[in-house]
């Protein structure tokens, strides 16, 4: 099975200093930045490579208190749809609890994704782009 990673979720206390960091400090692109000030998405991401985002959640996106709220929120691979739907299998087969599916965003635009722990409680996402 062939795996790319596709995202990054930061949690975040200040998207702004992160911003700064990122993209002034090293030099990554912002992505989405003017459709998140515009309100129109809910969190800005800036560019790590051509398929790979790092999301910064601002507080306004964190489920639980600040101070309990781990830095890394998530993170995405991605797989082909064959693979997509083998693992997904597998997971049910295992019982492993899985959110999903459903479409949403990522570093190459909309695609399927799963989301499930691994055992010690760390957030994954998997998804598959159409085409």
């Amino acid at each position: 099975m062939q795996i790319t990673m596709d995202h990054i979720v930061l949690n975040v206390q200040d998207e702004t200093s992160m911003l700064d960091f990122y993209t002034r400090v090293l030099e990554m692109e912002p992505d989405r930045l003017d459709e998140y000030r515009a309100g129109d998405v809910s969190f800005p991401s800036v560019r790590l490579n051509e398929g790979t985002i790092i999301d910064l959640f601002p507080p306004k996106m964190h489920k639980k208190d600040p101070a309990s709220v781990p830095n890394l929120n998530h993170f995405c691979m991605v797989v082909d749809k064959a693979d997509w739907e083998a693992t997904r299998s597998r997971l049910e087969q295992e019982g492993i609890e899985i959110d999903g599916p459903r479409q949403v965003w990522g570093a190459r635009g909309e695609g399927e994704s799963i989301s499930f722990a691994d055992p010690d409680g760390n957030r994954l996402e998997l998804k598959h782009y159409a085409g």
